[in-house]
């Protein structure tokens, strides 16, 4: 049984880090692509980060670009979201699932994804 599970998310002040983590259970990372998504209060889910199964290469928002990091640990197929020089804007629920069409990033409307995590909360907020 495929189980994602977020972590790490917390209150940090502007200009502060956090680590979120996504554990995959019962997937391989080599065969998916997969993305993070957040959601803030009232608003559409955006789309933030993605990591290829097949070469690991990554994909950004162009609203993280340079401040988010993501990568991936296949041995424990836990997928990682490095958030640095956070802004009050960054304030979300975060979710991480799989691309089930796409072995590498690719953004395509109607995209089906799945193994939704329960979502991890960040607050930016001094």
């Amino acid at each position: 049984q495929v189980q994602f599970v977020e972590s790490g998310g917390g209150l940090v002040q502007p200009g502060g880090s956090l680590r979120l983590s996504c554990a995959a259970s019962g997937l391989f990372l080599d065969y998916y692509s997969i993305v993070w998504f957040r959601q803030a209060p009232g608003k559409e889910r955006e789309r933030v980060s993605c990591i290829s199964g097949s070469d690991g290469s990554t994909s950004y928002a162009d609203f993280v670009k340079g401040r988010f990091t993501i990568s991936r640990d296949k041995a424990s197929s836990t997928v990682y979201l490095q958030m640095s020089t956070l802004k009050p804007e960054d304030t979300a629920v975060y979710y991480c699932a799989a691309d089930l069409e796409h072995v590498r990033c690719r953004e395509v409307p109607g995209t089906t994804f799945g193994y939704w995590g329960q979502g991890t909360q960040v607050t930016v907020s001094s």
